[in-house]
């Protein structure tokens, strides 16, 4: 079995963070689909907090704000030129994660 080195880029938001009126994630999702990165996927959380508070809230069964992950796995020269205008992009709303992955 043959493995390759990749980098993983994780980005965690709120789900209701916006920028110029747009959901950020859809922002980072398109800009991603620009930078024709292998693959994309949004996890949502149920609860957490962070420097702004807590993400989570729940109204009558209702929960508003969720955290959400952004992940993608590429290779390094496809990840590591994204990294500023992803960090301007996300600004203090969240933040970025990298680690080194193994893809079969």
């Amino acid at each position: 079995m043959v493995f390759k080195k990749m980098l993983c880029l994780t980005i965690r938001i709120k789900k209701n963070d916006e920028i110029h009126g747009k959901r950020l994630e859809k922002r980072i999702i398109d800009f991603l689909i620009d930078a024709n990165v292998l693959g994309a996927i949004v996890w949502l959380g149920v609860d957490g907090f962070g420097k702004r508070g807590r993400s989570t809230i729940h109204l009558e069964g209702i929960t508003l704000n969720q955290p959400l992950a952004i992940e993608t796995i590429d290779e390094k020269e496809k990840i590591e030129p994204l990294l500023i205008p992803l960090k301007r992009m996300i600004d203090d709303n969240g933040f970025i994660t990298i680690h080194e992955v193994l893809v079969v």
